[in-house]
C-alpha cells in the first residue's frame, strides 16, 4: 500500500510548494478491522487551494489543522468499502470524508464517513468532491449568503479565477439564482472560450492580455453588483474600483496571496479600502462549515441542476 507523506523540507510562509515537499512511501495496513471500522480502497482525492495554508505551522484558521511533518497528508476523498465492521456500512458502499488520508487503502472509523448515492450525480462519483461537494457548496452558499442576488434585479456578477473548480460553478449558479449578466476573469484564451461557449458566461477576460480595467468597463457598462472573489491582489483591486454602491464581494479565496505572510483575509490597499467604504461594499469572509444546517438541501439542489444539465462540470 502506498502512502503519500509531506516531507521535512520546510516551505516557510512565503515559499512556493514544490514536489520535494512531499514523498511517497510504501507501508502495510493492519490485517484486522476492528468493531466500528471499515477497510476502504481510495478512488478519488481532492487537491485544493486551502491546502497551502495547511503547510504552515499556523494555518491562519482555527478550523484548519496543519499537516504534520512526516505524517500522511489528508483532505477530501472518496473510496469504496472492501470490508466492514460498522453497522451502517457494507462492502461495496461508496463513502467520503473531508479528512481522507492520501493513501491507496486505509482502515477508517465508519462514524466519520458519509455514504454516497451515485445516482444523484449520474454515477460520476468524483462530483461529490467538486460540483456536488464542498466546492459546489462553497459557490452556492457563498452566493446565497453573501451575494444578495435577487431575481429580476438586473445584477451583474464578476467572477475571478472563473475557470477554476469553484469559479466555473459560481458563475453558472449566479445566473441560476438570478443575475442577468455574468463575466469571468481567467488566465488563458482557452479558459475564456470554455466559460462562454460551455458554461454560459456572457463574456470572459484574459487578465494576461490587454487592459483588464478597460475590458471590465466595456463588458459591465452598468458597473459590478456582485463580485465572487477567488484571487485577491491586483485583479480584485481592479474589480472593486468598478463596483456599484451597496454592492457585495463574496470573499471565497485569495489564492494570489497564499504564498505570502499576510493575514486572512488580506487587508485591501488603502485606495481600494477607501472605495469599499465610500460605496458601502460588503466584504466578509464566510465558512461553509458555518452553514451545515443547509448542507443537505444545498447538495440536493446542486445534484438536481447537474441532472438537468443546468450546471456544467468539467
Amino acid at each position: 500500500f502506498i502512502y503519500l507523506f509531506n516531507s521535512n523540507i520546510t516551505l516557510g510562509k512565503n515559499g512556493v510548494p514544490v514536489a520535494e515537499n512531499f514523498r511517497l512511501e510504501q507501508s502495510t495496513i493492519a490485517d484486522t478491522v476492528q468493531a466500528g471500522q471499515v477497510r476502504v480502497k481510495t478512488l478519488y482525492l481532492s487537491v485544493d487551494p486551502y491546502m497551502r495554508c495547511r503547510m504552515n505551522e499556523d494555518t491562519g484558521s482555527d478550523y484548519l489543522q496543519p499537516w504534520q511533518l512526516s505524517e500522511v497528508a489528508d483532505g477530501g476523498g472518496i473510496g469504496v468499502v472492501e470490508e466492514s465492521k460498522h453497522q451502517n456500512l457494507a462492502k461495496g458502499d461508496f463513502v467520503t470524508s473531508f479528512t481522507w488520508p492520501w493513501q491507496t487503502a486505509a482502515i477508517l472509523d465508519g462514524d466519520l464517513l458519509q455514504k454516497l448515492v451515485p445516482q444523484l450525480v449520474n454515477g460520476r462519483l468524483s462530483y461529490f468532491l467538486g460540483a456536488a461537494g464542498i466546492t459546489g457548496l462553497t459557490a452556492l452558499l457563498g452566493i446565497r449568503e453573501k451575494g444578495h442576488v435577487a431575481a429580476g434585479a438586473n445584477q451583474t456578477m464578476v467572477v475571478s479565477g472563473a475557470a477554476g473548480a469553484c469559479g466555473s460553478l459560481a458563475g453558472q449558479i449566479g445566473r441560476l439564482e438570478g443575475c442577468s449578466r455574468v463575466v469571468g476573469i481567467a488566465g488563458t484564451d482557452e479558459k475564456c472560450s470554455i466559460l462562454v461557449q460551455e458554461m454560459g458566461f456572457d463574456a470572459a477576460i484574459n487578465y494576461k492580455k490587454g487592459d483588464v480595467a478597460k475590458q471590465l468597463r466595456e463588458l459591465c457598462p452598468g458597473g459590478v453588483d456582485v463580485y465572487f472573489d477567488n484571487v485577491g491582489g491586483d485583479i480584485s483591486d481592479t474589480v472593486i474600483s468598478q463596483m456599484n454602491q451597496n454592492s457585495h464581494i463574496i470573499l471565497c479565496g485569495q489564492i494570489s496571496q497564499y504564498n505570502k505572510d499576510v493575514p486572512y483575509p488580506p487587508p485591501l490597499p488603502p485606495d481600494t479600502e477607501k472605495i469599499r467604504k465610500e460605496r458601502n461594499i460588503t466584504r466578509e469572509r464566510f465558512l461553509v462549515l458555518n452553514y451545515m444546517d443547509k448542507q443537505e438541501a444545498s447538495v440536493l439542489q446542486l445534484c438536481q441542476w447537474i441532472q438537468e444539465g443546468k450546471l456544467k462540470v468539467r
